[in-house]
């Protein structure tokens, strides 16, 4: 079994409030969008090989009814070359986890976005 890509699909309550963390913030690019009555109710995000979906609860509901009473709350892990400049687009942002370096050998700093989702970006610097 080959495995080609792998896109998070975060469940929001409303898309219209999550796109300027996303697209202002981090430089995602919308790249799909599909309304679901008057908003928006899926979008795709993409940021150089990085892509993300978010998806409304009330379109979920009319997708998969099962699934949109679940409770759901994700954890992402982005490895970025550089962390500085992520630190600069954070700035105001809810931090979850300051700065810091981990045993593993990581730098990485982790924030909330406005759906609730925690999103750590983490830097392994390159060996000598």
């Amino acid at each position: 079994m080959k495995l080609k890509k792998l896109t998070p699909v975060l469940f929001v309550e409303a898309i219209e409030p999550c796109l300027p963390f996303w697209v202002e913030r981090l430089g995602f690019e919308k790249t799909v969008e599909v309304p679901h009555g008057d908003r928006l109710g899926f979008v795709i995000l993409v940021r150089d090989d990085v892509e993300v979906m978010l998806q409304t609860r009330a379109s979920v509901a009319e997708d998969v009814p099962a699934l949109a009473a679940e409770p759901s709350r994700s954890f992402l892990y982005l490895e970025v070359a550089d962390l500085a400049p992520v630190v600069e687009r954070l700035q105001g942002a809810d931090i979850v986890i300051p700065v810091r370096k981990t045993f593993y050998g990581a730098t990485e700093i982790g924030v909330r976005d406005p759906a609730g989702n925690v999103v750590v970006f983490s830097h392994f610097a390159e060996a000598a």
